[in-house]
């Protein structure tokens, strides 16, 4: 499991490679949880759809987990729950 916290943009790209590198190494699912996470921009959204892409094509998902709602507003915005091999969790806000 992955866990974004804090906040999450283009500065701290370099830091969460090595962790997105490792979850793609897993012969599993990979789950993010987005509960603590209180900013994120668009250049986490492209790197979770890399790593989204990546698993669909080894026949794996990327799971998302409690995005609190300004983060869920980027996830909308830039489409990331649309794609294919995003699992969205239950308790997580669906689009209207």
């Amino acid at each position: 499991m992955l866990r974004c916290c804090g906040d999450e943009d283009i500065a701290t790209q370099g830091c969460r490679r090595a962790a997105l590198s490792r979850a793609l190494a897993a012969r599993t699912d990979v789950v993010v949880d987005l509960g603590e996470l209180t900013f994120a921009d668009s250049s986490l959204m492209l790197d979770l759809a890399i790593v989204a892409r990546r698993l669909r094509m080894a026949g794996r998902r990327l799971h998302l987990r409690n995005a609190q709602p300004q983060v869920w507003r980027v996830i909308e915005v830039v489409g990331v729950h649309r794609l294919p091999g995003v699992v969205l969790d239950p308790h997580s806000p669906v689009p209207a």
